[in-house]
């Protein structure tokens, strides 16, 4: 993965990361915000994927049922973001769209992807602090309504 800065406001960044074939786009936008110590930003990508999994929340059962995608496709959309977990590490929350060869769709929770030929992320901070909270009843985190 190689990246660069596109813009630097008042602290704030613009990073422009590009995933390479064989790169795990998940781990490595983890990664990626964790090494950088961003709080809160938001993200959106196009690319391809050789092989992903993807997730949809089932609230009975409290987990993500997992959804192999073992062909390529293309990422039409991904979007999501970065908060603060209970860990006080990044937690990345993004939900994408795969285009399927016969133009059919597939989308859910991105939960892990092999990138192939490349993935392109836009990765904005934002000025304030976002942090997600373990909601127990639920099983899942999410946005704490005081973002802070």
């Amino acid at each position: 993965m190689h990246h660069t800065v596109l813009a630097e406001n008042d602290g704030n960044r613009v990073f422009a990361l590009i995933l390479e074939a064989g790169d795990e786009a998940f781990s490595c936008i983890t990664r990626f915000v964790n090494e950088h110590r961003l709080t809160g930003a938001s993200l959106t990508a196009i690319g391809a994927f050789e092989s992903a999994t993807i997730g949809f929340f089932d609230f009975t059962a409290k987990s993500y049922l997992e959804i192999p995608v073992n062909v390529q496709s293309e990422v039409l959309s991904l979007i999501g973001d970065v908060a603060e977990g209970d860990d006080g590490r990044a937690s990345l929350h993004a939900h994408v769209v795969l285009g399927l060869r016969d133009g059919s769709t597939k989308g859910g929770h991105l939960l892990k992807a092999v990138v192939r030929p490349t993935l392109e992320v836009i990765l904005t901070e934002t000025p304030g602090h976002l942090r997600r909270r373990e909601v127990r009843e639920l099983g899942i985190a999410l946005l704490s309504p005081s973002l802070s």
